[in-house]
């Protein structure tokens, strides 16, 4: 039985730094920052007061007045992310057979889930008591509501399901997706992630783990990968959604093809609940299995978008076990974090960074490390500081670690027949 090839044909993404997956890319060879100040509450108490929001954000272009009040943020991104998805890929549910919805799948992701909701109505429950909580509270907060809402608001009856990793989710989803795809068990996916944790519990909770910069002076360059003076992360927000579907089945339909999914893999630090492995010990084996399934030589690989982000320890992990893998090899690629521009979005950092790596494989231009300033020792990759640059990419590796560690690793290759 021939083996099946999985290709992408649809992107759809909200971003701090653009509201589709064109914005989005644009914002990012251009250098440009999505940190200021928090608007969504009143920041003072707390000892970051600065994330990468999402802008100009307004779900009732694409969505009904009845539902959005029924959906939290981060499914709301999760929809309108999946809508330019589709209408980027070519694919029109009202158009589509219903053996085809019936191969359709959705599996999209949520690390956090429905926080600010959950954070409402604990207020309200502790104020007015629990006859007041809001019949929508569970299917509002529930971090999996965003692959079943987008089921059925497009008839989409193949395998439904989100799965939970952190910050590793999307990478997660999307890999399972491929795995469908592959297995027969689907001929189209619609995976991604999206996150809206910049709320007071959600700012106040990485700020008391020490994870985010406290670099309130300067929110646009907080997010500062590899540089010596990083302080932690910038918390981002945001959606992306991807279309990944059978090669013969986008070909039938004459899709386009933006990058084929060639390799994935995964792994465990097994060794600390927050922090990541020293020697990246866990990243290492990820990589090298995504690697070995898409039976490709370390030489093979152009570019790594890194999961780097600006935290002290992670960037040092990550680039430690990137030399050890690809030896001499680990100096000729180019390597970038995304984040220093888009912020960490979390459960959605894997999928908004899956559309950053498929855009590079896409336009042979490496997007920045911005922020730039102080050389780390420890950090002497080439990573592709301060300003976008032309290379031929043919292969790039999308790399997103999670709380409790996970570690995911993601290929993608420039199609040809």
């Amino acid at each position: 039985m021939a083996d099946r090839r999985v290709v992408v044909t649809g992107m759809g993404a909200i971003t701090p730094i653009g509201l589709n997956a064109e914005e989005f890319w644009d914002g990012l060879i251009s250098g440009k920052s999505g940190a200021a100040k928090i608007t969504k509450f009143d920041p003072s108490n707390l000892k970051t007061r600065f994330a990468c929001e999402v802008k100009g954000f307004d779900p009732l272009n694409y969505l009904d007045k009845k539902a959005v009040r029924r959906m939290d943020l981060f499914v709301q991104y999760s929809m309108v992310a999946t809508i330019q998805a589709l209408s980027d890929s070519g694919l029109s549910p009202e158009k589509m057979s219903e053996e085809d919805k019936d191969k359709t799948g959705v599996l999209f992701g949520s690390g956090i889930g429905g926080i600010k909701t959950f954070e409402t109505q604990a207020i309200i429950n502790s104020t007015q008591g629990p006859a007041r909580i809001s019949p929508f509270f569970i299917p509002m907060m529930i971090p999996d509501i965003a692959s079943g809402q987008i089921s059925i608001e497009h008839g989409f009856r193949g395998p439904n399901y989100c799965i939970v990793s952190a910050c590793a989710t999307a990478n997660n989803n999307m890999i399972d997706a491929f795995i469908l795809i592959k297995q027969r068990m689907a001929d189209t996916i619609i995976t991604g992630g999206a996150e809206a944790p910049i709320t007071e519990l959600g700012v106040g909770g990485f700020n008391a783990s020490r994870a985010l910069s406290t670099r309130n002076d300067s929110p646009e360059t907080a997010s500062r990968p590899f540089d010596s003076t990083r302080d932690g992360f910038v918390i981002g927000e945001g959606g992306a959604a991807l279309v990944l579907e059978e090669l013969e089945h986008a070909r039938k339909r004459g899709a386009k093809i933006y990058a084929e999914v060639v390799g994935t893999g995964l792994s465990a630090d097994a060794y600390h609940i927050t922090a990541p492995h020293p020697d990246g010990k866990g990243a290492i084996l990820s990589m090298k299995m995504a690697l070995r399934t898409a039976n490709i030589s370390i030489a093979d690989v152009d570019y790594i978008n890194m999961h780097g982000t600006s935290t002290p320890l992670g960037d040092i992990g990550e680039t430690k076990a990137i030399k050890e893998l690809f030896g001499e090899h680990a100096f000729k690629m180019n390597v970038s974090s995304t984040k220093s521009m888009t912020g960490h979005l979390l459960g959605a950092a894997g999928a908004v960074e899956a559309i950053a790596s498929i855009l590079t494989v896409k336009n042979d231009i490496i997007p920045p490390t911005i922020n730039f300033e102080y050389p780390d020792p420890e950090c002497d990759l080439n990573y592709t500081f301060n300003k976008a640059v032309k290379r031929k990419v043919n292969i790039a590796m999308s790399n997103a670690f999670g709380f409790g560690g996970h570690n995911t690793s993601v290929l993608f290759k420039k199609f040809k027949e």
